[in-house]
């Protein structure tokens, strides 16, 4: 059945009534940690002396049922397919590699795959891999009309974020619900159609089933981190979660600290980190089970040759890795892009059930090819329906996308030996006329925007992958709703393009 076209939205609400609801919303989210360290000129201190609210949606934001409900039915799907892919040497060596693949043009990508060349060389494999995953998608509006459509944006296999703080803007839009029945604005704003989240508790989980399957339960998590993240709190959710449920510390290392206190056993290959003075009961160092890796997803983060080869060190250790450096080669633009080939789709698509075509999987897919494709022709494609594409990089973070009108001036500078780099998508037509008020740090009660909007849902899930049998233990966890202004390009928000939502469900 299709679904029905959604409510106007956003309600209408008396100034006054918005207002109040600002100031619930934003003492809700500074009283329940939906926080983010304030910007400064130069480093965060050491010790944090102020906090400001994330920017939030004043309404969760309507999201067909149906839609919702196949966007978490597929996560399972994903969660298997890019575990496969990331045990699948020769396709990565040949999508992602430094000789032959994506590796050969795009530096920081050919940086990695030589980390885990260098690895198979010395004989060195991962006993297990461990992804927690974000897939993003967008309501596509078909040009013959009818019923939004799914369509996959991308899927994140490194530093999957705002799991946490996605909860806890749930958590605070059913509660203006429950404090205001937001003034009887809008008969679709009802607690059945506005779900629970609970992606804490999933995506702890998935840790702690590394942790487990690792076999040494005073051994701890090491989160790695970049320098003066201002997403602490989002990551500190997870850290409270795995103590207060799993009894699993964590211990908060950047690549710099790393360098130091990092140290690999010769024989066990087991990873210790040195920490004399900050354990308990005296130990001068811990033992690692886990590597969650909340950052090394840039270039950025890899300033010089010894960040690189401390990531080394940690891929060469027995501890899981969350993502190993294949499992993170396999979330690359390319990869995305060559599995719409369907000889590719239909080797790590399992069960192959029916044509590829007719996978749920597949119908999520826009189209998409190289720009290397066929000598020119791809490239001229691309300059054919610039402005209904967008070109992605092998980049994350944000920023990094080049749109509609500015792709013909992007491909006049973009050397030929470049273009094995990026990838064309066919743009996403995203539902017109929905709108929200978005409400950022510092704009006081009367700070909430109304604007036309157009809100990306993200799906969480875990897999927990390798060994000699090569299972799979996977699971979908959760959601995110991000929300940005309708001339708005990217989606981070981290980045400060977007705000953080939750649905509100209709049939």
């Amino acid at each position: 059945m299709a679904s029905s076209a959604p409510p106007q939205w956003p309600p209408e609400v008396t100034d006054e009534q918005r207002e109040a609801l600002t100031l619930l919303a934003t003492t809700y989210a500074l009283s329940h940690g939906l926080v983010y360290l304030p910007p400064t000129d130069g480093a965060q201190p050491p010790a944090p002396t102020a906090v400001i609210h994330a920017p939030l949606a004043l309404f969760p934001s309507p999201f067909p049922r149906r839609q919702f409900e196949l966007a978490r039915s597929l996560q399972s799907h994903y969660n298997g397919m890019y575990a496969r892919i990331a045990m699948a040497e020769d396709f990565l060596d040949a999508v992602m590699g430094a000789e032959v693949g994506v590796g050969r043009v795009d530096e920081f990508t050919g940086q990695l795959w030589k980390i885990w060349k260098r690895l198979r060389s010395e004989g060195i494999t991962q006993l297990r891999h461990l992804g927690l995953f974000r897939s993003d998608y967008l309501l596509h509006t078909p040009e013959e009309g009818g019923a939004p459509q799914l369509k996959q944006v991308e899927f994140n296999t490194i530093s999957s974020s705002f799991g946490a703080l996605s909860q806890n803007v749930a958590q605070l839009h059913r509660h203006l619900l429950a404090k205001t029945e937001y003034y009887n604005s809008s008969p679709v704003l009802k607690l059945e159609n506005m779900p629970p989240n609970d992606t804490i508790a999933g995506l702890a989980e998935g840790l702690a089933a590394a942790h487990k399957e690792y076999g040494s339960p005073s051994a701890w998590i090491l989160f790695v981190v970049q320098n003066g993240e201002r997403n602490v709190f989002d990551q500190r959710w997870l850290e409270y979660e795995l103590l207060e449920k799993h009894s699993i510390r964590v211990v908060r290392q950047t690549f710099e600290q790393l360098a130091v206190s990092a140290q690999v056993v010769p024989t066990s290959r087991i990873l210790r980190l040195k920490l004399p003075g900050q354990l308990p009961r005296g130990a001068e160092s811990v033992e690692i089970s886990t590597v969650y890796f909340r950052a090394g997803y840039t270039p950025n983060d890899y300033p010089t040759p010894a960040h690189y080869e401390t990531r080394y060190l940690l891929e060469s250790t027995v501890a899981t890795k969350c993502p190993s450096v294949q499992l993170q080669l396999a979330g690359g633009k390319k990869v995305q892009q060559v599995l719409t080939q369907h000889i590719h789709y239909e080797r790590f698509v399992c069960p192959p059930a029916r044509a590829a075509s007719g996978h749920p999987v597949c119908q999520s897919w826009m189209g998409m090819w190289g720009l290397d494709e066929n000598g020119d022709q791809g490239v001229q494609k691309a300059r054919q329906q610039a402005q209904n594409l967008v070109l992605k990089p092998q980049r994350e973070g944000g920023g990094n996308n080049v749109y509609k009108g500015d792709i013909p001036a992007f491909l006049d500078t973009l050397p030929r030996e470049e273009r094995e780099a990026w990838i064309a998508m066919e743009l996403i037509r995203t539902p017109e006329g929905l709108g929200n008020y978005l409400v950022r740090a510092g704009g006081g009660t009367e700070g909430a925007v109304k604007t036309e909007v157009v809100s990306e849902l993200g799906i969480f899930g875990w897999a927990l992958f390798g060994g000699s049998d090569r299972a799979i233990l996977e699971k979908e966890v959760g959601w995110l709703l991000r929300t940005k202004g309708k001339d708005s390009n990217e989606g981070g928000i981290a980045a400060g393009f977007s705000v953080l939502d939750s649905v509100v469900l209709y049939d």
